[in-house]
C-alpha cells in the first residue's frame, strides 16, 4: 500500500529569508572545527550546540575549554549543550563498560574552569529504539549547520577524519526558531537532566516522562510566527520529525517527488527506506536523472580492517554493499545510459558521513537524516530545506560537489562491487547465517 501523506508543495512551506552573503558553504572538516571555535569565541548572548555526542577525546577537550573560556569572558553568555541522553552514558562499542562521557561532563563542571551544562536527551527508553539525531549549532544569530558529532575524527583533530557537510546561516529568525524548539520542547520536559552534575536519575525512573516526550515530539514543530509565504526568492525552512510518517519525512518524499530534471543523494549507508526507494524507481522510470554519492565500504565508520581483531558490528559496511551491489543489478540498463549515476567515496582510510539531496537547481536539503529506516522511525531528525527559486547557491553547490567527487569512483555496472563469496571468511560465514534466519532485515531496519 502506497504511503499516503497530505502535499502542502514545497512552494507553499514558511520559510525565512535569506541573502546570499548569509550563507556560506564549508568543505572540510577542519574548517569545521575553526569556525565552530571562532564562534564560540565570538558569541556574546547564546551558545546551543545540538549533537548526537560530545566526545572525551582532544576535540571535545578543546570544544569543553573554548565553552568554559567563553563563559569567563562574558558570564551572562547562555551556554546549553544537547546530546543523546543514552550515547552519553556508555563507552565505545565493543568497548568495556564505563561511565562514558557524562562521567567527563561531571569532572569538568567540578573542575576550576567552571560548569557548562551539559543535558542528556531521551526520546526513547532505549538507544536501540531511538536516540538525539537533531543537528545544528546556534551561536548568537547564526547557524552552524552539519551531521557531525563533536570528536577527534569528525572535527579533524589529528591524521583521520570524517567528511560531513556543512554550512553557515546568518539568520536570526532562524536561529530563534531553533533555540525555541530547544527550550521548549527539549529543555522544559521532565525527562531531560543535566549530565554534568553529580546526581542524575536512571532511565529506569524516568520512563514515563520519556514516553511523555516522545508523544510530545511527535507533534512539535518549529515555530514559524515570523516566517514567510509565499516568497522567491533564497530562503530556508527548517524541518523536523519522529517516528513513522512525520512531517520531515513526507516533505522530503515531496522533495523527490519534485524533480524535473536531476537529483543527487549522498548517504553513507545505502539501506534507503522503502517510501524513499520507491520514489527513487519512479525517478528513473520517469526518465529524471538520479545520481547517488556513497561511502566505500571500507569508509564506512564500521568498518574493520581485515587485519584487526573482527567484531559482528563490522559486518555492516558489507551489507550495505549487498544492496548497493542488488540496486545496480536492477537498474543496470539505466547505469549503462548514464541516467543513473553511482559514485563510491575513498580517501586513504578517512571516513564519509555526507547526507542531503539536491533537487534541480531549486532545492537543497541539509540534513543529519541517514536517509536510512532507523532515521525514517526511530531517532529525532530535522533538516534545513533551502529553497533557491533563481539558482544563486549554484556556486556554492557546485564548489561542495567538485570537493565530494575528488574522492570518488564512478560505478558503471553491479559486477564492479564485491560479492558475498569475495569477503574475508569471518564476514562471509556471518552473512550468510544471518541472510537464513532473515535477521539482516532487522539490521537493516535498527542500524
Amino acid at each position: 500500500m502506497a504511503l499516503l501523506y497530505p502535499r502542502p508543495s514545497l512552494e507553499q512551506l514558511p520559510r525565512f529569508p535569506l541573502s546570499i552573503e548569509s550563507v556560506q558553504t564549508l568543505t572540510c572538516a577542519a574548517d569545521f572545527r575553526r569556525t565552530l571555535l571562532s564562534l564560540i569565541g565570538a558569541a556574546r548572548r547564546r551558545i546551543y550546540l545540538t549533537a548526537l555526542y560530545l566526545q572525551d577525546d582532544d576535540a571535545g577537550h578543546e570544544v569543553m575549554a573554548a565553552l568554559q573560556t567563553a563563559k569567563q569572558a562574558t558570564p551572562a553568555l547562555d551556554i546549553r549543550v544537547l546530546v543523546d541522553w543514552h550515547r552519553a552514558q556508555r563507552g565505545l562499542i565493543g568497548a568495556a563498560k564505563q561511565a562514558g562521557n557524562a562521567g567527563w561532563y561531571r569532572a569538568c563542571s567540578a573542575g576550576a574552569d567552571g560548569a557548562i551544562p551539559v543535558y542528556g536527551v531521551p526520546v526513547q527508553t532505549r538507544e536501540l529504539f531511538g536516540v538525539l539525531h537533531l543537528k545544528g549549532f546556534v551561536l548568537d544569530d547564526t547557524v552552524l549547520y552539519s551531521g557531525a558529532s563533536l570528536n577527534d575524527v569528525y572535527l579533524h583533530r589529528h591524521d583521520r577524519y570524517r567528511h560531513d557537510r556543512y554550512h553557515l546561516l546568518h539568520c536570526p529568525r532562524l536561529a530563534d526558531a531553533m533555540v525555541d524548539l530547544l527550550r521548549t520542547q527539549l529543555l522544559d520536559s521532565s525527562a531531560v537532566h543535566r549530565l554534568d552534575e553529580p546526581q542524575c536519575p536512571t532511565t529506569r525512573q524516568l520512563r514515563r516522562d520519556i514516553r511523555v516526550l516522545r508523544k510530545q515530539l511527535a507533534a512539535c514543530r518549529y515555530d514559524d510566527t515570523h516566517a514567510v509565504t509565499p516568497y522567491h526568492g533564497l530562503a530556508v525552512t527548517p524541518l523536523i520529525g519522529i517516528g513513522r510518517n512525520n512531517p520531515l519525512n513526507r516533505h522530503l518524499l515531496d522533495l523527490l517527488s519534485s524533480a524535473r530534471e536531476k537529483v543527487i543523494i549522498c548517504t553513507p549507508y545505502f539501506n534507503f527506506p522503502k517510501p524513499v526507494m520507491r520514489e527513487i524507481n519512479r525517478l528513473i522510470l520517469r526518465g529524471i536523472d538520479v545520481e547517488i554519492i556513497v561511502g566505500d565500504k571500507t569508509a564506512n565508520d564500521f568498518f574493520i580492517p581485515p587485519h584487526e581483531s573482527f567484531k559482528a558490528i563490522g559486518a555492516l559496511p558489507y551489507l550495505y554493499e549487498v544492496n548497493l551491489r542488488r540496486f545496480a543489478k536492477v537498474h543496470r540498463k539505466a547505469l549503462m545510459r548514464q541516467q543513473l549515476k553511482l559514485h563510491l567515496w575513498q580517501d586513504n582510510g578517512n571516513s564519509y558521513h555526507l547526507k542531503g539531496i539536491w533537487v534541480d537547481d531549486r532545492y537543497h536539503l541539509i540534513t543529519g537524516n541517514n536517509l536510512n529506516p532507523r532515521a525514517f522511525s526511530l531517532d529525532l531528525e530535522n533538516a534545513l530545506l533551502i529553497h533557491d527559486p533563481k539558482g544563486e547557491m549554484a556556486a556554492q553547490k557546485q564548489l561542495e560537489l567538485d570537493t565530494i567527487h575528488r574522492h570518488t569512483r564512478p560505478i558503471l555496472q553491479h559486477r564492479e562491487l564485491e560479492t558475498v563469496r569475495q569477503y574475508p571468511d569471518r564476514v562471509r560465514k556471518l552473512l550468510t547465517r544471518l541472510s537464513r534466519v532473515r535477521i539482516d532485515r532487522l539490521l537493516y531496519r535498527i542500524l
